[in-house]
């Protein structure tokens, strides 16, 4: 059995862990529903930035799932490998970001 298995996702959308709790379960879902529908962003423009997220955050299921929405809202590959990239930008960035704490560190320690 591997980790990722394309039949969860499929449950997933199925809605079926909602069978534990139906009533958070349908609570998420619309507020899910909402923040992807049209707004200030486009459903185009949501699709990328879940498609960047799901890669930052490493989630097979989402990277599944929002590479179908991106290709569906007509994004062409280079818009999706874009947004790829920035995550990885964003997620390098933010390591690097974290080495002033270590600098400060070794800064503080007399050799």
């Amino acid at each position: 059995m591997e980790y990722f298995e394309r039949e969860d996702l499929v449950a997933f959308g199925k809605g079926e862990l909602g069978e534990f709790d139906k009533e958070l379960w349908d609570k998420f879902m619309s507020w899910y529903g909402d923040v992807f529908s049209e707004g200030a962003l486009t459903v185009r423009e949501k699709a990328l930035i879940a498609l960047a997220v799901a890669h930052a955050v490493h989630c097979p299921y989402c990277i599944e799932a929002y590479t179908d929405a991106t290709m569906s809202a007509g994004c062409s590959h280079e818009e999706m490998m874009e947004a790829v990239h920035v995550a990885a930008a964003i997620t390098g960035g933010a390591t690097l970001a974290f080495g002033t704490q270590m600098k400060k560190l070794v800064d503080q320690v007399e050799f």
